[in-house]
């Protein structure tokens, strides 16, 4: 039986985008999700969590305990009905088992089956209800290092849609949007509080560096272009309170570009320290 992990960990996560969009937003026709403020790009904490789901369903296909909760296509209540169907209990319409131990089995049930409730938490309230759990690992939006720069492509389709359309035109034309080169940086928390509540291991938290480090890989498309995971930095506390604040370690990890004058099209163009001098006693700081 793995325990659930006994320290708290921060972690920075930077990852690049070239010609391509690496969160679009509906509510603007797909374009890159930007800051209307600052111009900065933005990447959502679900698009994120979205590539670690997709990675971990590969890497642990048909492995109990490592099944997905929130899948594409999934219907949650069908999910919640594993728990009471392996426990034998009969659910009550958006209700928790009346009997206190039932509704804890039922909702261990779907932190131990599950690794996205033991990790990221989860509200079952539907029809079937199996409770609300708190995650252990957050994960902030990502934003990018300098202003995005926004390109509509326009592209053609060599083949039409319909027989009425071909007595028209030889092609279609259509608009692809997509981000010169961007460099994004997400921040992200580890609770070992929350983990001894879900159950959260330390394979569950290797699978998540391994995740983070190699998601964009299993994760390609036209539309998303090159993206890569940069660098990881883990910040490991001794204890389970912690050793320190997160955003003093946050503040440790610096970023700069080295050349001001032409804009940047390649991680080379930026350099990622960490300020070792200013690490606080009872801190682990680890590179992926």
């Amino acid at each position: 039986m793995f325990e659930p992990i006994k320290n708290r960990y921060e972690f920075v996560l930077f990852f690049d985008v070239e010609n391509g969009n690496p969160n679009g937003d509906p509510d603007a026709g797909n374009m890159p999700r930007i800051d209307a403020e600052t111009g900065l790009g933005l990447v959502t904490d679900v698009c994120l969590k979205r590539k670690i789901r997709n990675y971990v369903d590969i890497v642990k296909n048909g492995i109990e305990g490592f099944d997905i909760y929130v899948r594409e296509g999934s219907i949650l209540n069908n999910q919640h009905m594993k728990a009471y169907s392996a426990l034998d209990i009969k659910p009550e319409s958006k209700k928790l088992p009346k009997n206190e131990e039932d509704a804890r089995r039922v909702k261990a049930f779907m932190c131990k089956h599950f690794y996205d409730i033991r990790t990221f938490g989860a509200v079952m309230t539907t029809e079937v209800n199996c409770g609300q759990v708190r995650g252990p690992v957050q994960i902030n939006f990502a934003r990018s290092i300098d202003p995005i720069v926004q390109q509509e492509v326009t592209i053609t389709r060599m083949a039409v849609t319909s027989v009425k359309d071909a007595e028209k035109k030889d092609r279609e034309m259509g608009r692809k949007h997509i981000v010169p080169y961007a460099l994004y940086r997400a921040e992200g928390y580890v609770s070992a509080h929350l983990a001894e509540k879900s159950g959260f291991t330390k394979e569950d938290l290797e699978l998540l560096w391994q995740s983070l480090t190699n998601m964009f890989d299993h994760d390609r498309s036209a539309a998303r272009g090159k993206m890569a995971t940069r660098k990881l930095i883990i910040f490991e506390h001794e204890t389970a309170l912690g050793n320190a604040s997160a955003h003093s370690l946050f503040d440790m990890v610096e970023v700069s570009r080295k050349d001001l004058i032409r804009p940047p099209r390649a991680y080379s163009d930026y350099k990622v320290t960490v300020n070792m001098a200013a690490l606080p006693a009872g801190i682990k700081l680890m590179e992926k």
